[in-house]
């Protein structure tokens, strides 16, 4: 769980799709970490009728990838089969009767995805520990565990679930309306649980080694006798949250897991998604620079999220793109000048021309992404004038932090 490499892989995985008036990317990358424990959903159209409906998810997996992956493949399937979700809903035949594909289930009240949402994660939690019990023989048991955030958008509503320390938000109107709270052995509520089944908190840590209190898997946290799926060590239990859509004002959502939130605040990411969406539409291209940007700010670990753009998102300003083009414009002249008043002192490595640009007051920066968000600008500018250094005997001078 602590191990890192020498050097982080930056080799993204992305994907985009639109549909049910909505558009996404998503972008994850394996970092400083020895191995990719992420994974991710992202579905336009649910089964069973659902069709104008649409599901996202991060998960963040430790110890391992397993549970992780597992979520990814099959978590919606037991939120959507499960009979809570479903409820007393009746399949409705349409006009036209054009035989199965035109029927339709009833759509689900609130109470009824919500705990139907719940019964999901409860059933796939128990389904994944009688798989790790019937392969304990064979000595191949699982002991990792995922958080998951997740989205799932009706035509009349956003449902937000979270189980973990992964985060989703939302911003309405130019500001964070909503974002999940993350679940942590140190808060109260939660602390209180892990005392009751006979743990403790030390480090903010439970038992002093896991650091989320709620998450899929980590059955070595669930084996307190006489205590329910919801009263163990750790908890499978998501809290789940419906907020009414608003057309006019519903900008984006945003999904992503703690190795983004270590390095950058819920309003800091809203306002550099904001200000990206602005100069682009490519929804892969602005996750990219988000995951850019918090390896540079100083993330450690694996890094995905996933941006769905609503219909009241910022659309691209031609003002924005000039400003955008002007700044790349004066960060490539001022790294010429940096290099050439160090030029009879040998050529500056990439730290020290980053340190000299986070010392002066650059004008219209990416909000919320800063200097960090424009290494790349920096970089190209700084390989093109000094194409002959070794980078493989200096990791900083690809990878400095602390540019925040």
């Amino acid at each position: 769980m602590g191990a890192f490499l020498d050097k982080p892989k930056m080799e993204k995985q992305n994907a985009h799709g639109e549909g049910n008036d909505l558009r996404y990317g998503l972008s994850s990358m394996q970092g400083w970490r020895v191995e990719m424990e992420d994974a991710h959903t992202a579905v336009i159209g649910l089964p069973r009728g659902l069709r104008p409906w649409s599901f996202f998810a991060v998960y963040d997996g430790h110890a391992g990838s397993q549970v992780a992956r597992y979520s990814c493949e099959h978590l919606l399937e037991h939120i959507t089969s499960n009979p809570d979700f479903q409820g007393s809903a009746e399949p409705q035949v349409q006009p036209d009767g054009a035989g199965d594909e035109a029927k339709e289930m009833e759509n689900p009240s609130v109470d009824q995805v919500k705990l139907g949402i719940r019964t999901g994660f409860l059933q796939i939690d128990e389904h994944m520990r009688q798989i790790s019990e019937n392969r304990k023989g064979s000595g191949s048991t699982d002991r990792s565990g995922s958080t998951a955030v997740c989205v799932m958008l009706s035509p009349q509503h956003i449902f937000f679930i979270n189980c973990g320390d992964s985060r989703g938000l939302l911003s309405r109107g130019g500001t964070v309306h909503f974002f999940t709270h993350d679940h942590k052995p140190s808060n109260p509520l939660e602390k209180e649980r892990i005392q009751n089944a006979g743990g403790s908190v030390m480090i903010q840590r439970v038992n002093g080694s896991l650091a989320v209190s709620r998450a899929l898997g980590d059955f070595d946290y669930k084996c307190v006798h006489g205590k329910g799926p919801t009263e163990q060590l750790v908890s499978p239990e998501p809290d789940v949250c419906a907020i009414e859509r608003s057309e006019a004002e519903d900008e984006f959502i945003v999904l992503a897991c703690d190795g983004i939130w270590d390095v950058m605040a819920n309003e800091e990411l809203c306002d550099f998604v904001r200000s990206r969406l602005e100069v682009t539409d490519d929804l892969e291209r602005i996750c990219n620079e988000v995951v850019d940007t918090c390896l540079y700010k100083g993330s450690r670990d694996n890094m995905s999220v996933v941006l769905v753009c609503l219909s009241g998102g910022p659309k691209v300003s031609a003002e924005a793109v000039k400003r955008e083009q002007e700044l790349d414009k004066y960060l490539e002249s001022r790294v010429e000048e940096i290099l050439k008043q160090n030029g009879e002192e040998g050529v500056p490595d990439m730290v020290h021309v980053m340190r000299t640009l986070a010392s002066e007051n650059i004008p219209n920066l990416p909000p919320g992404g800063e200097l960090a968000s424009k290494r790349s600008v920096v970089e190209a500018v700084y390989n093109k004038l000094n194409p002959f250094r070794n980078e493989d005997t200096d990791p900083d001078i690809l990878f400095f932090r602390g540019f925040s």
